[in-house]
């Protein structure tokens, strides 16, 4: 897959083609967190109380970190790897730029 803003228009310049195991998890975790996020709005709909919602939301919060790691590390495994191993040292600074943002 070449690599343009086409491919994907919420990205900033790259793509990435993924593995069937590896699309299937990120996926999976993904429909889990949009689930729990369309639970949490039927909470505020039906006027559940505030300590609940909070909960649910800190559940929410625990996921999507999980899916970070599981991303991260799947990144750092293949991407990352493979540049350095084609000589590319540039995606080193790469990473520590994301992990720095990912640390806020």
């Amino acid at each position: 897959m070449e690599n343009t803003k086409e491919n994907c228009p919420n990205c900033c310049h790259k793509t990435k083609e993924r593995s069937e195991e590896e699309y299937k998890s990120l996926i999976n975790r993904l429909n889990r967190i949009q689930g729990q996020i369309s639970g949490i709005k039927g909470m505020v709909e039906k006027d559940c109380y505030c300590t609940d919602i909070l909960i649910q939301v800190s559940a929410v919060t625990s996921a999507l970190k999980a899916f970070n790691k599981e991303l991260l590390g799947n990144h750092i495994r293949t991407c990352v790897a493979e540049h350095i191993r084609a000589g590319d040292d540039s995606v080193v600074e790469e990473l520590v730029q994301t992990v720095q943002k990912l640390m806020k």
